[in-house]
């Protein structure tokens, strides 16, 4: 039998007071206005079809105008292959080199000093890297158990190729890197070797933003650094002059939401001799020829890019960074500060009757060095764990849009649900492939943990109604049991895989 219900404490008819105290508390989150008008003029089918968008980590929003000027490009102009030199070609080469330089001047990546190689995306151009950096018979591969697994899949090229692969752990419960740890493994290392360090500027899975020094400290014990910036660049300002990164992978739907099929690596122009690729393709190379048997690569962006370019949508990321710098990355940087700030604070306030907390938090329960990326999991008044897509379907219901499970980041949630290498060696090496549905049904069975989560992000058109709709919502989780909120009704006609959800 559940617990009576007290009034609650977050309301719809509350919200107009709720939302006075917040820019009370914020009085600098709109002060002009200028942001509401952003979200009705660029995001109004937003309100106009109640919808609650909190999936930014996943994938950034588009603005209206980003598509009418695109559109208003393909309509008006005549624009061929640009691996040619007749008229169309040139206009569409014009095109995406002078995105290429935008590129670098938002990232503050001087010319003269980097690369910008157009990917399919952040994982695009991680594997690049992965699979033309020389590693070889002495070399390490050191990374953080927080990262994205087109990161952890790197290992797999360091390995084949005698390399060292050196996991460096993150530490609960906020989850930031043991930074003891990793000077510990970054000083080991032999200088005489190529040794590549690699971590996310923000985790996709906590918003714990690791400390960016980390590249200086790398460079000293004469390592070269990766950093993947997908989750950090979004709401960030990302300065490459300063930090100085040897390569650094971007993907721009997470920026602003369109065109969702484009990345870049930026390469240090002196750090190249660093990689080299392991096959060619039509527009990497100068000539190639089968019965002498060679070929040479480019010796600049060209050499990364393979075939053809997503020629047609690479003018809509110069169109999409220019409407962010309108905005300022600053602003929108500060508008999502706010808006954590008070999500943290108000996931905290919510406790069952008998007291026990309905969130628990994985990651930093404050704005210190963290991003927008909120992951938790809700437990019920005896503390049993609610299953994460149970949630997600109810959420669903009211047209909220949030993400579970484990976010293509299994380090990350490995630490965070307090599971061990023992834990964990026991589901490989089995005789037939087990699936991360198969791993979440045994660890509820022996252990009654679940090990996935509820993830929410804000981002450039949120605002505080949004995260005020999710706080009710998770509000009517209060003082049921798991048995009172059910399971996910997953049925054989809309059921799908759903992979490890980025």
């Amino acid at each position: 039998m559940s617990s009576p219900v007290s009034a609650p404490k977050f309301a719809p008819d509350l919200l107009p007071t709720a939302a006075a105290d917040f820019v009370a508390h914020h009085p600098d989150f709109d002060a002009d206005g200028s942001l509401a008008r952003l979200r009705a003029d660029e995001y109004a089918r937003l309100d106009e079809t109640d919808q609650v968008y909190l999936d930014y980590t996943g994938g950034g929003m588009h603005a209206a105008s980003q598509i009418d000027a695109h559109a208003e490009l393909l309509r008006t102009r005549v624009l061929g292959n640009p691996h040619s030199a007749n008229p169309t070609s040139l206009a569409m080469t014009e095109l995406v080199e002078g995105a290429r330089r935008y590129v670098a001047e938002f990232f503050d990546a001087p010319d003269d000093d980097y690369l910008v190689v157009f990917t399919p995306n952040a994982s695009g151009a991680l594997r690049v890297v992965g699979e033309s950096y020389r590693f070889e018979r002495g070399s390490h591969f050191a990374l953080t158990y927080d990262n994205h697994n087109s990161v952890n899949g790197i290992r797999e090229f360091a390995k084949a190729r005698g390399a060292a692969v050196d996991y460096v752990p993150v530490v609960a419960p906020e989850l930031r890197l043991d930074r003891a740890a990793m000077t510990e493994v970054l000083s080991g290392a032999d200088r005489s070797k190529r040794n590549l360090l690699a971590f996310p500027a923000q985790s996709n899975y906590s918003g714990v933003q690791h400390p960016l020094d980390l590249v200086d400290e790398a460079h000293e014990h004469g390592w070269d650094v990766l950093v993947d910036m997908a989750a950090f660049a979004p709401t960030n300002r990302v300065d490459i002059a300063a930090l100085r990164p040897d390569f650094a992978a971007f993907s721009f739907y997470k920026l602003m939401g369109f065109p969702t099929g484009i990345g870049c690596l930026l390469i240090r122009r002196d750090r190249l001799g660093s990689l080299h690729r392991p096959w060619f393709a039509g527009g990497t190379i100068t000539i190639a020829s089968v019965q002498g048997d060679g070929y040479y690569l480019h010796d600049d962006e060209a050499a990364f890019e393979d075939g053809t370019v997503d020629y047609l949508n690479i003018p809509a990321v110069e169109t999409g960074l220019r409407h962010l710098d309108r905005i300022g990355v600053e602003v929108i940087h500060e508008r999502v500060r706010c808006l954590t700030e008070w999500l943290l604070g108000a996931l905290g306030s919510l406790r069952h009757t008998n007291g026990a907390p309905l969130v628990r938090v994985f990651g930093p329960t404050s704005t210190e060095s963290r991003g927008g990326t909120i992951s938790f999991v809700l437990h019920d008044p005896d503390g049993r764990p609610i299953d994460d897509r149970r949630v997600e379907e109810l959420a669903n219901g009211v047209n909220i849009s949030l993400r579970t499970g484990c976010f293509c980041n299994p380090g990350a949630g490995e630490v965070a649900h307090g599971l061990t290498a023992d834990d964990m060696r026991d589901f490989f090496g089995r005789s037939d492939a087990v699936s991360f549905m198969d791993l979440r049904r045994e660890m509820l069975d022996r252990y009654d943990l679940l090990v996935a989560a509820v993830r929410v992000s804000v981002g450039v058109a949120s605002n505080f109604t949004d995260v005020y709709r999710l706080i009710c919502f998770l509000q009517s989780f209060l003082d049921r049991s798991t048995d009172e909120i059910g399971r996910a009704e997953f049925v054989a006609a809309n059921c799908r895989i759903i992979r490890d959800s980025a």
